[in-house]
């Protein structure tokens, strides 16, 4: 029997009765109210206001590293463009940041930000563009160190015309990537969002120069309808 992200059976009388309708549009664009209505309804969002997350995209880095194994205990870890902190939450776990774990090694997340954030327990979080010059040498210095993982959720602010997004996400993508040259340790992981639509084409080139292995995903928790891939390159050759 199918179950939802939330445990629950996803056949049975009375399912129906589970869906949330918006009660009104007043004032609202089609476009918003379509969201609106997609996140009342979506079982990731209602999974992590449950169990305290941040955000829905928690669950695609967990799904992600579930197959891929890189958020370990010990790890340092660089999260870019981190608001809300879904996935920094997902990382203290897994790299054993608070130091439960007496029998591993105490890993540390950094995260950065255009935006300020409210503090999350287990990381050092800071408002910094990571484009800005000199910025790689500013993480390595927080960081004491380069890291083992540069991770990046982030996407350009939509204009409506696919194409441009497409091209605007894997501009920063691509800005990411080549961040993560100047911070990762020999052996390091780069993780990131891209939207599938041809232009990525280049980024997977240089990648493949860059590590021994680069692998594509689309995690379970990624909508059915988006175009969102997630491109993980592993073994960073220095």
């Amino acid at each position: 029997m199918a179950k939802t992200p939330t445990g629950k059976n996803t056949s049975g009388r009375g399912q129906r009765d589970l869906k949330v309708k918006l009660k009104t549009a007043r004032g609202r664009t089609l476009s918003s109210s379509r969201w609106l209505q997609r996140q009342l309804n979506d079982p990731y969002v209602k999974r992590a206001q449950a169990e305290g997350y941040r955000g829905r995209a928690a669950y695609k880095i967990m799904e992600v590293d579930d197959k891929f194994r890189f958020l370990v205990p010990g790890a340092r870890v660089v999260d870019l463009g981190c608001a809300p902190g879904g996935w920094c939450q997902v990382a203290v776990k897994r790299i054993n940041a608070l130091g439960e774990r007496k029998d591993k090694a105490v890993g540390t997340i950094l995260g950065v930000d255009l935006q300020e954030m409210e503090s999350l327990a287990g990381t050092n979080l800071y408002q910094l563009d990571f484009m800005d010059d000199g910025a790689d040498i500013q993480v390595k210095e927080w960081l004491g160190g380069k890291a083992d993982v540069v991770m990046s959720d982030m996407a350009a602010a939509s204009c409506g015309h696919k194409q441009t997004d497409h091209l605007r996400i894997i501009s920063l993508c691509e800005a990411a990537a080549y961040f993560s040259f100047d911070v990762l340790e020999e052996g390091g992981t780069f993780v990131a969002k891209v939207l599938a639509g041809g232009a990525e084409g280049e980024l997977q080139k240089v990648l493949k120069q860059k590590f021994t292995k680069v692998m594509n995903m689309k995690p379970p928790a990624s909508r059915s309808d988006s175009s969102e891939k997630f491109v993980v390159a592993m073994g960073f050759r220095g």
